[in-house]
């Protein structure tokens, strides 16, 4: 998702106006059916919004599907947002830009939040609401999807790659998670939005038959849900304008540790899809504090970057066939800079620890196995390119290397060898190393 301006649409109009009765509202989002609390409530009863809604969200009264207990401010996003499409009917907004199914997500003040990418509408997705995809499929099947990625797993890819980065405390992936949310907004199929329909029409009827359904709305979508930030411009944009408009000495150190850090995730992760318009940079220009003297203090320019867009990694092989899928970075002057002392101290410690990284891989499998269509052997496979990255990249930050050095190192699959799953672990673990011996035949897309 690489939109950085933060649209208008705290006037918006629902498509479906409100009639003022209750299980209307409900026909439109995937929580449970009100009629469950209490049988004695006619569903038809015209209740007043703030009693009853609040009662809905209550937590003694309705188990939300967004828990997320190590993360509480986290979680009260989401349920704001939860409130937002429920009680103020501020529905998504799908985003022009990409070739998925993106939606800007707002809260109870209509301000956009979030970056909600469902499972079902990714780029290769049945649902996806864009065409280009599909017509690629139709005219070019050869070419279609990246046969080192498993389809329909962008986000899980979107939430590990916040993981990676927290666990790293690289800092530069807005916070990302597994949520699941509904809005008549969404693209669902004609299906689903049938049985709504049917639903609504027993209920508004039959109430006593319709309170056994489980859902009377639309069902919930899983997805990533990617906190919004505010304020940043595309990388390239900013980079043109650094071409001609020299930063400071101070700016430009701290922007070459803060891109340092961004090849650091970028190449564990194995992103496949990283260009200039898919990082975020936030610059803000130096600024005079005027005070009673003649002189006045110059503040430093403040710089900062967010890598969005990382829907595309976590390969089970390295790239073999037509495209490489180049890391766009490594041909920017910061590339050509050998790593600096801060982001050796940063992460070398860790990724030179066998406990931590195995910890990692852990961390990825309760992440990667709520997918419907996870397959453990295929995880595995992600891990050994993953364990191969991080080999490559503690050598060359011993080595003093510089970032399109790295990428010049022949790629490696670590795999490990062991007799239990999960997290079990004993010493006579063992890892395979292996060098990939194919090329793609173009090495430079």
């Amino acid at each position: 998702m690489a939109s950085n301006e933060t649209p208008s649409s705290s006037n918006e109009t629902p498509d479906t106006p409100s009639t003022g009765n209750a299980t209307n509202k409900f026909a439109f989002v995937g929580i449970p059916s009100p009629a469950k609390s209490n049988n004695k409530t006619p569903m038809n009863r015209t209740i007043s919004n703030d009693s009853y809604y609040g009662a809905i969200m209550d937590t003694s009264t309705w188990k939300t599907v967004n828990a997320f207990n190590e993360d509480p401010e986290y979680e009260a996003i989401v349920h704001n947002v939860e409130k937002a499409i429920i009680q103020k009917e501020i529905d998504p907004q799908l985003s022009f830009k990409g070739s998925s199914g993106t939606y800007l997500i707002k809260d109870t003040e209509g301000k956009t939040i979030g970056v909600f990418k469902p499972k079902d509408e990714e780029p290769y997705g049945q649902l996806n609401p864009k065409w280009t995809k599909w017509m690629q499929k139709l005219c070019c099947p050869c070419c279609f999807g990246r046969s080192c990625l498993v389809l329909n797993q962008g986000y899980l890819s979107e939430a590990g790659a916040s993981l990676v980065d927290q666990k790293l405390l690289l800092n530069i992936v807005p916070k990302t998670k597994v949520v699941k949310l509904a809005s008549k907004t969404f693209n669902y199929n004609a299906l689903d939005r049938t049985k709504v329909t049917v639903k609504k029409n027993i209920g508004d009827n039959m109430p006593s038959v319709a309170k056994h359904f489980k859902r009377l709305g639309l069902p919930p979508k899983v997805g990533s849900f990617q906190l919004f930030v505010n304020g940043y411009k595309d990388a390239d944009y900013w980079l043109r304008r650094f071409d001609n408009e020299a930063l400071p000495e101070s700016t430009a150190k701290k922007f070459q540790h803060l891109f340092e850090r961004l090849v650091v995730l970028d190449y564990i992760i194995r992103n496949t899809d990283r260009g200039n318009d898919n990082w975020l940079i936030k610059y803000e220009p130096a600024s005079a504090d005027q005070g009673d003297e003649e002189w006045s203090m110059v503040e430093n320019p403040e710089i900062s970057i967010a890598a969005i867009d990382n829907g595309l990694a976590f390969p089970y092989k390295h790239p073999d066939e037509w495209r490489a899928y180049p890391y766009h970075w490594a041909w920017l002057p910061q590339a050509k800079v050998p790593f600096s002392d801060e982001i050796k101290e940063l992460v070398l410690p860790q990724l030179n620890d066998v406990d931590f990284v195995q910890d990692l891989c852990d961390d990825l499998f309760e992440l990667f196995k709520t997918d419907k269509g996870f397959d453990r052997g295929t995880f595995f496979k992600q891990m050994a390119v993953m364990r191969g990255q991080i080999l490559n990249l503690s050598q060359a930050l011993k080595d003093g290397k510089s970032p399109v050095e790295l990428v010049q190192m022949r790629a490696v699959t670590v795999e490990r060898n062991k007799g239990g799953f999960g997290r079990i672990r004993s010493d006579s673990d063992t890892f395979t190393q292996s060098i990939s011996s194919r090329n793609p035949f173009f090495s430079w897309c």
